[in-house]
């Protein structure tokens, strides 16, 4: 895919996810290809009531990077949709940042896979997730298509 695609997808992901829950999380992009995308997520605001932080916010910001990695494999003119998630915590995290790396281990015409490591600080494993995404030409359910960077996808791209 061409490097101006890839930057019209990246910044329609960042615009698009300001008022969801990937923009109230925290999660940025660092950088991002559909082979690898690699993201940071603060810890603090994402824990669970011991101060950890939260297996949820793990799977939310693993399903994040690997959909983005699964629409920048898709190209612009199609979506990424997340079918599967799972994940294994490794260890706890109570403050500083995570990093997660999405890497690509099948993209087909239909399917993108990824594996998801999540990382401390210290570079400890924190989780790893692996992300199913079923890649379309519409968005299913009546969804609305992702904007671009220069402002709201047309009506006829959600088909």
């Amino acid at each position: 895919m061409a490097q101006d695609s890839s930057g019209q997808i990246i910044a329609g992901f960042m615009k698009a996810s300001q008022d969801t829950l990937v923009g109230r999380m925290g999660i940025t992009i660092l950088e991002a290809s559909a082979d690898r995308v690699v993201g940071a997520m603060p810890v603090e605001g994402n824990t669970q009531p011991y101060g950890l932080l939260h297996g949820g916010a793990s799977c939310v910001f693993a399903e994040s990077l690997g959909s983005l990695g699964a629409a920048l494999h898709a190209g612009p003119d199609r979506i990424a949709v997340g079918v599967e998630v799972s994940a294994t915590h490794h260890r706890g995290v109570t403050a500083g940042k995570v990093t997660g790396v999405a890497s690509q281990l099948h993209g087909g015409r239909t399917v993108a896979t990824y594996e998801i490591v999540i990382s401390d600080d210290r570079g400890r494993r924190v989780c790893t997730a692996r992300l199913t995404c079923l890649l379309s030409d519409r968005v299913p359910g009546g969804g609305r298509p992702m904007p671009t960077a220069d402002g709201p996808a047309s009506p006829e791209a959600a088909g």
